[in-house]
């Protein structure tokens, strides 16, 4: 894969994580989907490999959260008891994080940067964390080469993204961000042309001595039309967006061509 070509990179709306109308805590704002309906699959996810089938003790281990937004997942990652630092390019989010994570009495570091350019050390992190953020970067390959040079040898680095099919075409573009008889998300929240089908990031992960584990799919939670009946519902006022959090949320399926989740070893 190759940077993102500027006409489509100019397509998406990352600066919609700087607006101050979009307070990630709140529990009625959409990004506050993240966390009910989409870290508990993640966080399942990171116990099942790192500590029951890795056996491997997180406690004081150096974590770095890229594209951390307002904190959900490194707030989870400390409570798991990782030492946690969290990076992202928008300074509203990263005050909302570090604000948040003061009221939690979590200690976690916040920072300012991309995952293009990590003020890190080479081998200095134990585990990277990259979730719901690689379909938002323009130079993809460059970010998996800064995740790779930061890790430690043996370090992981676990991710979840969007795969780019027809599914995905249709339910995290055209039903969740465009037919506003459904839509639930901030419009160009995501392009299609920057989804990652698993293939194309396998052989980025080679290319940068990252040994790529097989992915899970993640699916909602309940049938489809079930789906579509909460997300007309909430469209409509009849649901509050923590409410729709609470019916609809994401599990491991077989099933990878809307979103896969998965984690690479580093050599």
């Amino acid at each position: 894969m190759k940077k993102t070509p500027y006409n489509i990179y100019q397509c998406i709306d990352n600066d919609l994580y700087n607006d101050k109308k979009n307070q990630w805590w709140q529990a009625d704002s959409p990004l506050y989907l993240i966390s009910s309906s989409f870290n508990p699959a993640r966080i399942s996810y990171l116990r099942k490999k790192l500590i029951t089938e890795l056996n491997i003790n997180p406690q004081g281990k150096l974590a770095l959260d890229i594209g951390c937004g307002g904190g959900f997942l490194c707030e989870e990652l400390a409570r798991v008891g990782f030492s946690v630092t969290g990076i992202d390019p928008s300074e509203q989010s990263i005050q909302i994080a570090t604000n948040h994570s003061n009221i939690s009495g979590l200690q976690i570091n916040y920072i300012i940067g991309t995952g293009e350019a990590l003020p890190y050390d080479n081998s200095s992190i134990d585990f990277v964390f990259c979730c719901d953020v690689l379909e938002h970067v323009r130079d993809l390959p460059k970010v998996i080469s800064e995740i790779s040079r930061v890790l430690k040898p043996g370090g992981l680095f676990f991710y979840d993204t969007i795969n780019r099919t027809w599914l995905s075409q249709l339910i995290a573009i055209n039903i969740l961000q465009v037919w506003q008889s459904w839509a639930i998300a901030p419009p160009n929240l995501h392009v299609w042309k920057m989804f990652i089908k698993p293939k194309e990031l396998r052989l980025l992960l080679e290319e940068n001595n990252l040994e790529w584990k097989d992915p899970i799919g993640l699916m909602p939670n309940t049938a489809f039309p079930f789906v579509l009946h909460n997300l007309r519902k909430r469209s409509k006022g009849e649901l509050s967006y923590k409410d729709f959090g609470e019916k609809i949320w994401m599990k491991e399926s077989k099933v990878t061509s809307l979103m896969y989740i998965g984690f690479a070893i580093k050599h």
